[in-house]
């Protein structure tokens, strides 16, 4: 099956053509034919593919809106050198298959997208107001350009947390109001953890139910797991992706009466505080200077705030390590992913300080070297609690989940899991 894999952005759309089945998935042999990144839509946008791999020279487009976007893809997929080949036409596509931050408690699993689950989307989009709204964009684009021959396949980043206990899930609220309202610990980047889960497993060539570790997935959002058996026990993200680490504006971990306290003190509105923990917060909040951790690794020599940001950043990490250490009873290793995960030795150095009373020693050499991609452990020989480094992939969760969905025999009725949401 040839699986276009989309992850749509406010302004960008990241995406994967790659050809996978069963017998692919079992062999780790999945076909990755062409991917790309399109940034800045809505004005002078750039534009950089790879084919197999290899990059093919960016340019820039004016690209109004995500539907140009996505008809920009599916030309160069058909036509474009070198790329011409790939797809004979739009209908060659075997399926398209979205990334969908938000599904709620009405989603366990990916779905085929109709009318209902467009609505079920949508509906979560305030409690992910800055991921779901761009991801429908991109699906109402999709749909109208492939048609309904092309099967269209949601994958949901909460899926992932839905092996979550209640004692994990659940927030001290009362009980019935929690579960009138669907307020419960969803969790996010579950495409991510997923793959970081099984990509370990297959470098220790173990078994699903051995695999014990934390997934560090750290960038412009940031979350960490604890995964036991293979499995989500428990995430940083909560009810909405603003829970849990510092990211790059967004504030993380805050005493939920700050602010009630801000609303009264200076009459800000809701809408007023929500733009200011979740755009003015976080790296860039604490910083006063830049919400991009190259830049204050930069800086922080000579920038005292720079340097605050990253200790606060780094310091948050460490803290969900060692309290998923102790709810698990243990781990066997840490595991690195996301943009800063991937590409800053610094970050995972000054996460590790402090660590070496749970058993784990960082190879310098090794933690520097790996850097752009590359894949490893990054602690010494000898550590009881070991550190990886495991560039993430959640275009090729996506396509395979795709692919595993249409190969069963399609339900009946509008594709939600289940009614009203639990607790």
């Amino acid at each position: 099956m040839k699986i276009l894999a989309l992850n749509c952005g406010s302004t960008s759309v990241r995406f994967r053509l790659i050809e996978t089945d069963r017998r692919r998935m079992a062999r780790d042999a999945d076909r990755h034919l062409a991917g790309g990144k399109l940034e800045a839509i809505g004005g002078d946008s750039s534009v950089a593919f790879q084919v197999e791999g290899r990059p093919v020279p960016p340019a820039k487009v004016r690209l109004r809106d995500h539907r140009e976007a996505i008809a920009l893809i599916l030309d160069w997929l058909i036509s474009g050198s070198p790329a011409g080949g790939l797809l004979r036409s739009r209908s060659d596509l075997d399926a398209a298959g979205h990334r969908v931050v938000h599904g709620g408690a009405g989603f366990s699993d990916p779905v085929r997208i109709d009318p209902a689950v467009v609505a079920a989307i949508e509906a979560c989009a305030d409690q992910a107001p800055l991921h779901n709204r761009p991801t429908l964009l991109g699906i109402r684009a999709t749909l109208q350009l492939l048609g309904p021959a092309v099967p269209q396949v949601a994958v949901f980043d909460t899926a992932f947390h839905r092996t979550m206990p209640e004692s994990s899930y659940l927030y001290a609220l009362p009980y019935e109001i929690s579960a009138k309202h669907g307020i419960r610990r969803y969790g996010f980047h579950g495409t991510s953890h997923q793959y970081i889960a099984l990509r370990y497993r297959r470098l220790r060539r173990l078994r699903t139910r051995d695999v014990r570790i934390i997934s560090l997935h750290l960038g412009g959002g940031s979350s960490a797991c604890a995964i036991r058996e293979g499995k989500s026990l428990d995430t940083s993200m909560g009810f909405t992706p603003l829970e849990g680490l510092v990211m790059a504006t967004r504030c993380g971990d805050l005493d939920p009466a700050i602010p009630l306290f801000l609303a009264r003190r200076t009459g800000a509105t809701p809408a007023e505080i929500e733009a200011m923990l979740v755009s003015r917060s976080g790296l860039l909040g604490l910083s006063g200077t830049s919400s991009d951790m190259r830049t204050l690794l930069e800086l922080k020599r000579h920038d005292p705030r720079a340097l605050l940001a990253i200790e606060i950043f780094c310091r948050r990490v460490r803290k969900y390590i060692g309290a998923y250490f102790a709810d698990m009873g243990g781990a066997d290793a840490i595991v690195f992913t996301g943009g800063i995960g991937e590409n800053a030795p610094e970050i995972r150095r000054r996460t590790c300080r402090g660590l070496e009373s749970l058993g784990l020693r960082l190879d310098q050499g090794r933690n520097r070297r790996l850097v752009a991609g590359a894949e490893g452990e990054i602690s010494r020989r000898g550590s009881t609690l070991r550190a990886y480094v495991i560039p993430t992939d959640e275009e090729l969760i996506i396509a395979r989940q795709t692919a595993r969905l249409l190969d069963r025999p399609r339900p009946t009725g509008p594709g939600l899991a289940g009614g009203s949401p639990s607790p």
